[in-house]
């Protein structure tokens, strides 16, 4: 088959060849010494030969999208930001873990490959992989015609990390007496758009309306990017004043607030959050009003101002809080872990296929 009936059929090669040399140089600048090949081969190389200086290496693996956030950066044409989304949604879960990212390859189907608009979304994404020490060694660019819309696409990513064995976080590592830290999101990140396109579909708001109650256009306002946090966690977990203090990490993305850290707490275990240590921000507030329901109401759905949870020694709570606090994240005491036996009926407890501890919010959130 020629190319000219290929592009006939709406696939149109020459536009993906110009995207990648548009990408180029912001891919580029996140290849160590350790990338092999440069970019625009067909699988990305990495050397790990390093690894030979770790006692027992683990690979860390993770994958994610952004979901329907996305419709949004279409709706208003502002791509520069998804990229840092996905990102977030895919390193930060390696981090957890307590492994450092290593490289990360993404991909982007669309109905029509527009250069431009492919650039920035990979420029996002490249940004982000800078800033959270991560190669971007690959990806592809498919385009989909007939079966997505000419202006519309989606993105997936997949990243590889490392983790001495013996440093592996987790709920085996989690105490009685432990405390639980939150670390402060920068808004919805990249989970219950669904939700939020429905409220407004319902207020009959479209995202390219300004509205005082969002700050500006509802659109870009709902687009702020998901907080990264792997390289501030990295920076304590690699301290040597506070080595083993962290003894659990929970991102908290699909599931919600209290799901998310039951997960990573062991049988028997229970924790009360404390809302009332936290005052969610206005979005999710006017979200709430919008859908004349509570912020409680949400809790499984948004994270409500929390984008992550540490579970830490208590004697190293101040130090980890006073980091977390210098490197830009506002991070307060939620909580406590307990393993004093209990009915906690009405707690959540464990999550995806993980029987973990339990975990319910309680109290009224801070004004």
């Amino acid at each position: 088959m020629s190319n000219a009936s290929y592009t006939a059929a709406g696939v149109d090669t020459t536009a993906g060849d110009l995207a990648v040399e548009l990408m180029k140089s912001a891919v580029g600048r996140t290849h160590g010494p350790n990338v092999q090949g440069g970019v625009g081969g067909f699988a990305g190389l990495y050397d790990v030969s390093f690894l030979t200086h770790y006692r027992r290496p683990l690979l860390a693996t993770s994958t994610d999208g952004v979901g329907t956030k996305v419709a949004i950066a279409q709706a208003i044409d502002k791509h520069d930001t998804i990229g840092q989304d996905l990102v977030g949604m895919v390193v930060d879960d390696i981090v957890v873990v307590g492994a450092r990212p290593l490289f990360m390859t993404d991909y982007i189907a669309c109905g029509k490959v527009v250069p431009e608009r492919i650039a920035t979304i990979v420029g996002g994404i490249a940004a982000a992989c800078l800033a959270t020490g991560t190669a971007l060694v690959g990806g592809e660019t498919a385009e989909h015609p007939g079966l997505l819309g000419r202006d519309d696409y989606d993105v997936a990513g997949a990243a590889t990390g490392v983790v001495e064995a013996d440093r592996v976080l987790g709920a085996e590592r989690v105490r009685d007496g432990d405390v639980v830290i939150a670390m402060a999101s920068s808004g919805l990140h990249s989970n219950g758009y669904s939700l939020v396109r429905s409220i407004l579909r319902q207020a009959k708001i479209d995202f390219v309306d300004r509205s005082d109650d969002f700050g500006g256009q509802v659109g870009e306002s709902l687009l702020t990017p998901t907080r990264l946090y792997t390289t501030p966690l990295l920076g304590i977990l690699d301290d040597p004043s506070l080595h083993g203090a962290v003894h659990a990490l929970s991102h908290v993305t699909g599931g919600g607030i209290a799901a998310n850290l039951a997960r990573v707490l062991p049988l028997g275990a229970w924790v009360e959050i404390d809302r009332s240590t936290w005052s969610p921000l206005p979005v999710f507030r006017v979200l709430s009003d919008m859908a004349s329901s509570t912020l409680e109401s949400a809790e499984g759905t948004w994270n409500l101002g929390v984008g992550m949870f540490a579970v830490v020694a208590p004697e190293a709570a101040a130090s980890v809080i006073d980091r977390l606090d210098n490197d830009g994240i506002a991070s307060w005491v939620a909580g406590t872990v307990s393993t004093t036996a209990r009915d906690v009926t009405g707690f959540e407890q464990g999550a995806k296929g993980v029987d973990g501890g339990a975990v319910r919010l309680v109290g009224r959130y801070a004004d």
